[in-house]
Formats: C-alpha cells, sequence, structure tokens
C-alpha cells in the first residue's frame, strides 16, 4: 500500500534536524523531544498492561527509539520498531544494541508479520498524524497481528482535552502545503472502529490526567519531574483482541 505523501515531511524534517544538530540531540528533538522521559512513561504504560519479559512487542512508528532504548534490558522476547524514516529506525537499532531485535521501514499501513504474533502492538503518536481511514486500516491489520487476548495501545488527540486545542490553533497557523497532519479522534469514532473490528476498549485515560503508574522519577528536558503517576500529554485507548 502507498504511503501517505505528507509522511515525506518526516524525511525532510529529519534531514534538517541532522544538519543543524548533533546526532543526539537531532534524533530527539525529531520526535518532538523529551527522549528519556517519554520513552519512561511508554515503557511504564506497558508494564501496568501487563508487559512482561518473554512478550512480543511491535512498535509502530518506533522513531529514533525512545520505547526500545527503555525496553532493551527488560525484555528478552522479540521487539519489532517499525518508521516511516530509515534514520530514525537505524538510530533506534544502533542504540538499543539489541541484535535480536528487528528494525525496518514502514511498508505503507500494514504490518508484515504474521496473524497471532505479537502480545502487544503500539502506536505512540502514530494516529496523530494520518487519515481517519488510514488509521482505521492500521488497527484492522494489528487486529490480525496480535494474538487474542494481546492489546493494542495508541495515543491521540481529542477536542475533549482543553490542551490539546493549542495543536489545532498550530495546525490553523501552519499554511505549509508539506506540514505534518494533526488528526483529532473522538471516542466515539474509537468506539465504530472497535465494534466494527471485533476489539474490545479496556481503558481509555484523559491525556492531561497522571494515570501511568511509576516507579521512578521522571524528567522531562524542562526539569519538570512527574512522580507517583504521570501522563503523556496524549489520550492513550487500550484495545484487545476478543
Amino acid at each position: 500500500m502507498k504511503i501517505p505523501n505528507f509522511f515525506k515531511s518526516y524525511n525532510k524534517q529529519t534531514r534538517e534536524l541532522l544538519q543543524a544538530h548533533d546526532e543526539a540531540k537531532a534524533m530527539s528533538l525529531a520526535v518532538g523531544g523529551h527522549f528519556e522521559a517519554v520513552g519512561l512513561l511508554e515503557y511504564f504504560l506497558l508494564l501496568e498492561n501487563g508487559l512482561m519479559r518473554e512478550h512480543t512487542v511491535i512498535d509502530v512508528g518506533c522513531g529514533s527509539g525512545r520505547l526500545a532504548f527503555q525496553l532493551r534490558e527488560y525484555l528478552k522476547g522479540l521487539y519489532i520498531g517499525i518508521d516511516v524514516v530509515p534514520e530514525l529506525f537505524r538510530y533506534a537499532q544502533r542504540i538499543s544494541k539489541r541484535p535480536d531485535w528487528k528494525f525496518y521501514a514502514a511498508p505503507g499501513l500494514t504490518i508484515s508479520e504474521p496473524d497471532d504474533f505479537a502480545d502487544f502492538i503500539c502506536f505512540f503518536s502514530v494516529f496523530t498524524h494520518l487519515l481517519h481511514e488510514e488509521t482505521f486500516r492500521y488497527l484492522e491489520d494489528a487486529r490480525r497481528v496480535i494474538r487474542p487476548s494481546g492489546k493494542i495501545i495508541f495515543s491521540f488527540l481529542e477536542f475533549l482535552i482543553p490542551s490539546h486545542w493549542d495543536i489545532f490553533q498550530s495546525s490553523l497557523a501552519d499554511t505549509r502545503p508539506d506540514k505534518v497532519l494533526n488528526q483529532f479522534i473522538s471516542r466515539d469514532a474509537i468506539k465504530a472502529w472497535a465494534d466494527h473490528l471485533g476489539l474490545s476498549i479496556i481503558e481509555i485515560d484523559d491525556g492531561d490526567k497522571p494515570h501511568i503508574n511509576l516507579n521512578r522519577v521522571v524528567r522531562w528536558d524542562d526539569g519538570t519531574e512527574m512522580r507517583g503517576k504521570g501522563n503523556l500529554g496524549q489520550s492513550i485507548c487500550v484495545l484487545m483482541k476478543k
């Protein structure tokens, strides 16, 4: 399946960042910064949803490896990182130092793995940049690849959360034809997709409220700290294959 045209902006942005900064900083900025903090929050989110050492995790939109880096010592099972920008997933592969793990370019809106294969499939900051039809196609293939009782976890933007309005305003102000799409998803859309795909909604958490259990302090790039419970900013949905 053809990759949407606006994905070209990710490759352009990554090249420009690599020209302007050292590699580590460019790789962090390419995924929105806060490399360690976001990776830890994603890691703790998977843990509280039942991630075990022997599980198989597919990280769609793995970027430069925020989650992979945090999982590198805990996860004994297979991790698969998929992204549309080669520089990003190759960097993730390098810093994870796990030769048994797989990293490859996203083949459109599908996951190139067998049926009933993975215990977790993650889409962090992926559906926020896709059309609704593209998100549904990805979820449809994720349902094929996830094992029974396996979990699909994704983050999303919604008008229900006041802090997400700033992102919408920024999109309104950005008139570039090749800008990165910021897509909002309503909860009724998620319910309809889940119903049509035979997926159960396990939980939906507000992006602006602490809900991820932390076993250590998480420090953001600006010095802000999260203790006890944290949140990613984007809302979180957890789906399970029936």
